[in-house]
């Protein structure tokens, strides 16, 4: 990867030449689990490229500076939005500083579904190229590796919980859910309620709770009319609602055999 490519930037404190030290960029990856000296060790040895994306779409697949061994892309800050669209329905995932994103297909094997992934930038950002070369330091330092694994994990936990608010029995409900996903880890408190400081359209909150533009549109405008969730003028929302309490249920455990027994 060359220092000079356009999307390399070498202006980070700490970088030089389109360099820059990972847990500078990403502190929480070594706070928790690297004591010193290591923590020093790993600062000096993890390094990274970075890169910037304007807003706009994205073709991610297409990066001709990564390749298969590369762990991935670290997103740094703004904000990525993955949409898979199947049939006439699009489904679209939010991401932001602390996603590790994959973009290429490795094996490039064909989609039984025939699904398409898309990718848009939603507010500049910057990610850290993790390439082969990060990936052999990162066998040295496990602690690291693990704080990365429980990113994917918890990316995991978030489309699960969306799938969730995306099953609720009205748009009203998915929306107030949604918003309160979203606060979970973009969200401002203030003396007026929550502050969720994204700019999401109609469309795109369809995308992310499973419904129609016209029908988000409708629910919005019931919404702000009953003060629970309200548009703001600098283009973020307000959350005054309460996020509905799930009831504890007794788990009843799935009796059937998952897998059938194939034919010999």
């Amino acid at each position: 990867m060359s220092a000079t490519e356009p999307w390399v930037d070498g202006r980070h404190r700490g970088s030089r030449a389109g360099v820059a030290f990972l847990l500078d960029l990403d502190p929480d990856l070594g706070q928790y689990l690297l004591e010193e000296p290591r923590r020093t060790r790993a600062r000096a040895e993890l390094r990274v490229r970075l890169m910037r994306l304007p807003r706009g779409e994205w073709a991610g697949a297409a990066l001709t500076s990564a390749n298969s061994t590369h762990l991935g892309l670290l997103v740094l800050e703004g904000a990525i939005s993955r949409e898979i669209v199947l049939a006439d329905t699009v489904s679209s995932e939010l991401l932001g500083p602390g996603d590790l994103i994959r973009p290429w297909d490795a094996d490039g094997a064909p989609r039984l579904l025939g699904q398409q992934s898309r990718w848009h930038v939603l507010a500049a950002a910057r990610l850290a190229v993790l390439t082969a070369g990060f990936g052999g330091a990162l066998v040295h330092y496990p602690e690291v590796n693990a704080v990365l694994i429980q990113r994917l994990d918890d990316r995991a936990e978030r489309l699960a919980a969306l799938k969730a608010v995306a099953q609720l029995n009205s748009v009203r409900r998915r929306l107030i859910a949604l918003f309160w996903h979203l606060a979970e880890r973009w969200g401002r408190m203030t003396a007026d309620g929550i502050v969720v400081p994204l700019t999401l359209s109609h469309r795109l909150l369809g995308e992310l709770v499973g419904a129609r533009r016209p029908t988000v549109s409708a629910a919005l405008s019931a919404l702000a009319r009953e003060g629970r969730l309200v548009r703001r003028g600098s283009g973020g929302w307000l959350l005054v609602d309460a996020p509905e309490q799930t009831p504890e249920t007794r788990v009843v455990s799935h009796r059937r055999r998952l897998l059938a027994a194939l034919p010999k």
